[in-house]
């Protein structure tokens, strides 16, 4: 049980629900909220996570990516703790469980009443469910090619804060502003992504594991983490702004303390092998930034938007 807890790498955990959370009391905030549909979506998503994780185990130990040029912390089928069978019987298994629990929240979500829209969402669980595997495992595994932060962005940026959001409100019309923070959580999860290329930049160009980092180099990245940081602050700033937040809505900025402490480590970093502890700092501040962020929407926004109707 140890060894599949360590596997399922419970720090990245938090940070995969920040944009079902945000979506969700953003909802709320508009007087919608269903407590089934958010209990579904998060487990759905954790279950996207940990299938990801256990993939990303697996493809890169059959692989050999995962060897002991490996900066991190030592994987389950790299120390042999888990055989590669036992780990792809858990992906299937992984896999089945987060569709069900998906077609349970489109059930609860749309029941009889739009089948296009069951049908579109169905879809789309397919593909991340796809997308989670396909990101180390196989020879066209688009992680190795670079596009790990596409896919990161989307799924765990836009699709999970915009997705739920659509799931209570049935429409966009009036969640558009949804897409700053939505975008800010997306380039946040790249950035923990980054981070952790920055990391296996040595070991995965050995390998040929094409990632960003690999493509740009050690110092680009750098620049490049600033950017998906400090755009990230930004664009919530910005949603602030553009809602008319009051100054105590602000208390959000909080969140951005440990960011700019890590921003400043990673400035200062000469040793690639010190950045993983930086991993669960930012991960958790986007967690922490998530959780501010909704409780100001849910306490303060909903009064305004009575106030204006």
């Amino acid at each position: 049980m140890k060894h599949w807890i360590q596997a399922a790498r419970l720090r990245t955990l938090p940070l995969s629900v920040s944009g079902i959370i945000l979506g969700s009391f953003y909802a709320m905030s508009q007087s919608m909220f269903n407590w089934k549909i958010v209990i579904f979506a998060l487990s759905t998503t954790l279950g996207l996570q940990v299938l990801s994780n256990f993939a990303n185990d697996y493809g890169d130990g059959i692989k050999g990516t995962d060897n002991k040029d490996r900066v991190g912390p030592q994987r389950a089928i790299q120390s042999g703790a888990i055989s590669p069978v036992a780990m792809k019987n858990a992906m299937i298994l992984t896999a089945v469980l987060t569709m069900i629990s998906a077609m349970i929240l489109i059930y609860f979500s749309f029941k009889d009443t739009n089948y296009v829209y069951s049908l579109s969402y169905l879809i789309l669980g397919a593909l991340a469910v796809a997308s989670a595997i396909r990101y180390t495992v196989g020879n066209t595994a688009y992680g190795y090619r670079g596009y790990g932060d596409v896919f990161v962005f989307v799924f765990f940026g836009l699709v999970s804060t915009m997705g739920i959001y659509f799931m209570f409100a049935k429409s966009l019309e009036n969640g558009y502003l949804l897409l700053l923070p939505a975008s800010a959580i997306g380039l946040l999860s790249v950035g923990v992504l980054n981070l952790n290329n920055m990391r296996d930049e040595l070991s995965d160009r050995k390998v040929n594991k094409n990632t960003i980092v690999v493509k740009i180099g050690g110092a680009k990245a750098k620049i490049y983490h600033y950017f998906l940081v400090i755009t990230a602050m930004l664009l919530v700033l910005i949603f602030a702004f553009l809602n008319d937040f009051h100054f105590d809505q602000y208390i959000f900025v909080v969140a951005y303390f440990p960011m700019i402490s890590h921003l400043i480590t990673v400035y200062k970093n000469k040793d690639v092998r010190k950045l993983d502890p930086e991993l669960k700092k930012l991960a958790i501040s986007t967690f922490l930034l998530s959780i501010l962020l909704s409780l100001c929407l849910i306490f303060f926004l909903s009064d305004i938007l009575v106030n204006n109707s």
